[in-house]
């Protein structure tokens, strides 16, 4: 661990929150051309389906029809599972949760001595409910209308309302989410240069705000 005096150790880490389909991994891509690092939850959830003691310990629970036709994990049916069954799902995260955790302090370590690195995103969707926001010097919450987050679900997802709406369900409310959030960044736009814009001023402010002798 860095002295904590050092100017690594005070890099600061921003959580996003946001309901599904609002655009945070747009937001955290926007935050990385800022000079962010950004630590997906999501990605490190997938790198653990790939490993060999995760496939065996999840096929051990739910049998082969888990697995695709090359015998690795099939993540829509795995999310078939976890979303419809709450009992299921704890299980499952009670599993994956420590894992992730662990490559997580190892990425906010490696990031923190890296001195070209301005700030840490943590984009999570369960950062509330993990308790990540204690890790964090500032939370964004990523705003967009239902219809647009429905719609680009919809899109890009291949989701159904019912689907959409089964996962909302999961997390914690926005209102809450939103009552969490330190800043709040409104993506209900496809103006991609006025959002790049916000995150630019939105950084500048969290240096200032978080580190203020920057």
């Amino acid at each position: 661990m860095l002295p904590e005096s050092t100017e690594a150790e005070q890099k600061p880490i921003i959580g996003l929150i946001g309901g599904i389909g609002s655009g945070k991994s747009t937001v955290a891509r926007l935050f990385a051309q800022e000079g962010a690092a950004v630590i997906d939850s999501d990605a490190l959830a997938g790198e653990q389906l790939l490993e060999n003691e995760v496939v065996t310990q999840l096929k051990s629970w739910w049998g082969d029809s888990i697995c695709d036709s090359s015998g690795g994990i099939d993540r829509q049916r795995v999310a078939d599972i976890v979303f419809s069954d709450p009992v299921q799902r704890k299980r499952l995260e009670g599993f994956l949760h420590p894992r992730i955790e662990k490559k997580r302090k190892l990425l906010i370590t490696k990031y923190r001595q890296n001195g070209n690195i301005r700030c840490i995103i943590l984009d999570s969707p369960l950062l509330l409910e993990a308790g990540l926001d204690q890790l964090c010097d500032a939370v964004v919450f990523v705003d967009a209308t239902p219809d647009v987050r429905l719609e680009r679900v919809s899109r890009n997802r291949g989701w159904s309302e019912n689907n959409w709406r089964m996962r909302e369900k999961s997390q914690k409310s926005l209102d809450i989410k939103r009552d969490r959030a330190d800043h709040v960044v409104v993506n209900n736009s496809s103006d991609i240069d006025k959002l790049r814009y916000d995150i630019h001023v939105l950084m500048d402010k969290l240096a200032k705000t978080v580190l203020p002798d920057n």
